[in-house]
This record gives C-alpha cells, structure tokens and sequence, in this order.
C-alpha cells in the first residue's frame, strides 16, 4: 500500500512540474493525486473509520491554512485596488535595477518576519508588478523575494508556519529563535542577494502606469493601505490574545475591512464601487492556486498518516547518523515534500526529553525547514503564491533560481554550525 501511494504522489509531483508541457493545470494534478492517494489508504487500510477521522483531522489542519491563504490574498486585493501600494512605490525613486533589487528584497526580508512570509510574497508580488513591466525581469526580483520571505519568517516566531509550530509545541521560544537565527537567515539571503546583483543591469525601470477612470482618492488610497497593512499585523496579536488560530485573525481582519470599504464607498453607485469592493476581490484572487495548496496538502497528509514520513526520519537517523547533516538533508526535502508534515514528524519522533526547550536540533530544524523550501518554487507556500500569482514556469525556477538558492541556504547552516560554540 504504502509503495502504491509513494507511487502516485511521485507521478502527481511529475505532473505538477511538467504542467506547461502537459498543459494540465498544476491545481488539477495536485487535486487528483491527493484524493487518490486517500483512496488507496482507506480501500487497502484495515479501519475505514480510523482512516475517515484521520482524514478529518488533517482537513482541519488544512482548512486552516487555506483559509488564512484566501484572507491574506483578498486583503492585499483589497489594497491594490485602492492602489494602495502607490504609497510604496512612488517612494522608490531609484532608477536602478540593482539599487531596486536590494530594496525589495530588504523590504521583504523584514515584513516576512513581522507578517509571515506567505503574505509578504503576496504584498512583494503585488509591488512588483507596478514597478517592473518586464516580466523576465520581474521573475529574477520574485525568485529573490521567495528566498528573502522564507529566510525573513525563519528566525521569527510568527514568520513562517513551520517556526510558530515549534513555538507552540514548545520547542523553542521565541527570545532565543531571533537571537539564534537571525545572522544565519541574513548570510543566507545576502548570498544570492549579491550574486544576483551580478545579473541586474541598466539604470531604468519602466514603471507599469495603470489608468482607470475608477482610480481612488488620497484619501482612500493611505487610509485603506493603513487599515489593511494592520489588519496584517494585527493577526499575531489576535492569536497571542484570543489563542485562536492564525485564520481566525485573518478572517477578523478581511471582516473589518469589509466594512470599511462598503462605508468608505456608501454615496457610489454600484458601478463607481464596484472595482473597490471585497467581492471584486474575491473574484480576482487566484482561486486554482488555492485548490492546488489544497491537493499538495492533502497529498501529503496521506504520506503522513500511513507513516512514511516518519520511516524517513528514522532511515536517515540510522543510516546517516550526522545530526547536521540529518537536518540539512530535510530542509532541502522540504523543497519536496511539505515542510509542515516534515517538522510534524520531527516532533513526533524525538520528544522534549530527548531534546530539550532550545536545543540545537530544534533550533537549527527551525532554519533548515524554513530557508531549504526555497530551493524549488513548490517548497513553500511563499513560492506557490508567487508561482500562482505570476504563472512562473517550475523549470524556469529551477533553472535560473535554485542554484542561488542553495548557495545561501548552505551558507546560513554553515555559520549556524559555527556558532554553536557561543550559544551550547
């Protein structure tokens, strides 16, 4: 059975890079090899109700994330439509590719951490495209802004979904996470920083001019820039003080805006709103991008509940043996296989006692776990939303971005692995 489902996951995963050429929508992929995945488990498992509630219980898990995914999109719609975004770029005044490209990626390596990284791909995205008309060009600045937006949410604790679980397991606190990991996630995004300042030329950028007739007011351009921007942050503390989940704060905050925009644009006509309202937005987010998160999930979660996972865990713990190099080797299968289910097992199969509260392993799992998804643009969600958002091709990442990426990633684990001495 097991061999069946790893079978069909790696047929899917095929499916997924070969989607232009397939000319099959990854999203369809995703969907069909999840469900058969479930399938050959609950047809040849032994307890169809036990199998049923597993299912239900990783649906949970998923529902969560997706639905944060579809909050973090709509607002960051919301702002655009407003052009809110104006107010980041029209202070950028360099005319300069390489000026620009450190911009951006400084701009995204910090929000990454005070957001998540997800939504700051979303927002980098979104600004990307108003300065840059090129999409060649465009692509090379979103592959440094995949790897800035993991690196950034890394060494934060609500920065990417893999450290906050960590942070409420109880693995690591957040303190020590930041001061741990914060030169490390740097070195791993200034290395391919400076190599692709290499590859950025020219002084002009020809910034993208979007005329409409529905265009938005001063006024309303900052104050719903301000209003969504804080909607954003706001989540972490929704969750510090609620202790709900992330997506219930993203759908207080999508609520909020909501009514802020149907009041801000109550003396319109339904047409002159209409560009500006969150059901306009819901209609232009990218609907199959989230089905596809959907399918990997779900994928993967088979992969989880008939334990292959953990068997790869404990095949790389007898036959490897190097504790650094056991958790280098998963955070570059988190370019995979989900990051998420691979620190689950992880925290599965070595308990507190065996590591304690800010260990090493549970430190250094933090980083390689957040930072190695970028090596392929399916590794992460911050890589699925731009891939989505963008249309970028999976070989054309790993063609012209992966290299970079593990450059840095490697860089990062070396001078963690350096700094040992100082923290143990």
């Amino acid at each position: 059975m097991e061999i069946l489902i790893l079978v069909v996951f790696i047929i899917g995963y095929l499916a997924i890079a070969l989607e232009h050429p397939l000319h099959i929508n990854k999203a369809a992929a995703a969907i069909l090899t999840g469900v058969v995945c479930w399938v050959i488990y609950i047809l040849m498992g032994n307890n169809v109700h036990a199998i049923n509630h597993e299912l239900s219980e990783h649906l949970g898990e998923i529902a969560g994330i997706l639905f944060f995914l579809l909050g973090a999109m709509t607002i960051v719609e919301i702002i655009d439509s407003h052009d809110g975004f104006d107010i980041i770029t029209g202070n950028i005044k360099t005319n300069n590719k390489r000026k620009l490209l450190w911009i951006i990626s400084v701009l995204t390596f910090f929000l990454s951490a005070v957001l998540d990284n997800l939504t700051t791909a979303i927002v980098m995205t979104s600004l990307s495209r108003k300065l840059i008309s090129n999409k060649n060009e465009r692509m090379l600045f979103l592959g440094m802004v995949i790897i800035a937006a993991n690196a950034g949410g890394a060494w934060s604790p609500i920065g990417d979904v893999t450290t906050t679980m960590l942070w409420i397991g109880g693995q690591i606190t957040a303190g020590n996470i930041i001061v741990k990991l914060m030169l490390p996630s740097i070195l791993s995004t200034l290395v391919p920083l400076i190599l692709f300042s290499f590859k950025v030329k020219g002084n002009e950028i020809r910034q993208q001019k979007e005329l409409s007739k529905h265009s938005s007011t001063p006024f309303e351009r900052k104050f719903v820039f301000i209003a969504g921007i804080s909607a954003l942050i706001f989540v972490p503390i929704f969750k510090t003080i609620t202790h709900l989940p992330p997506f219930m704060g993203i759908l207080f905050g999508l609520g909020v805006m909501w009514v802020i925009t149907e009041l801000l644009h109550k003396r319109k006509t339904d047409i002159d709103k209409g560009r500006f309202s969150v059901v306009h937005a819901l209609q232009k987010i990218d609907t199959s991008s989230i089905l596809f998160f959907l399918g990997i999930l779900v994928a993967v979660s088979a992969l989880q509940s008939t334990g292959m996972l953990k068997t790869m865990a404990n095949f790389l713990t007898i036959n490897i043996g190097n504790e650094n190099v056991i958790i280098m080797s998963l955070g570059l299968l988190s370019a995979i296989i989900d990051n998420v289910p691979l620190v689950a097992a992880a925290m599965g199969m070595y308990d507190l006692t065996t590591y304690p509260t800010d260990h090493y392993f549970w430190v250094f799992l933090a980083y390689a776990c957040g930072t190695g998804g970028s090596a392929l643009i399916i590794g992460s969600a911050a890589g699925v939303a731009v891939m989505g958002m963008e249309k970028i091709e999976f070989f054309w990442y790993l063609k012209n971005i992966t290299f970079y990426c593990l450059i840095g990633y490697f860089a990062g684990a070396l001078l963690y692995i350096a700094m040992e001495p100082l923290f143990y």
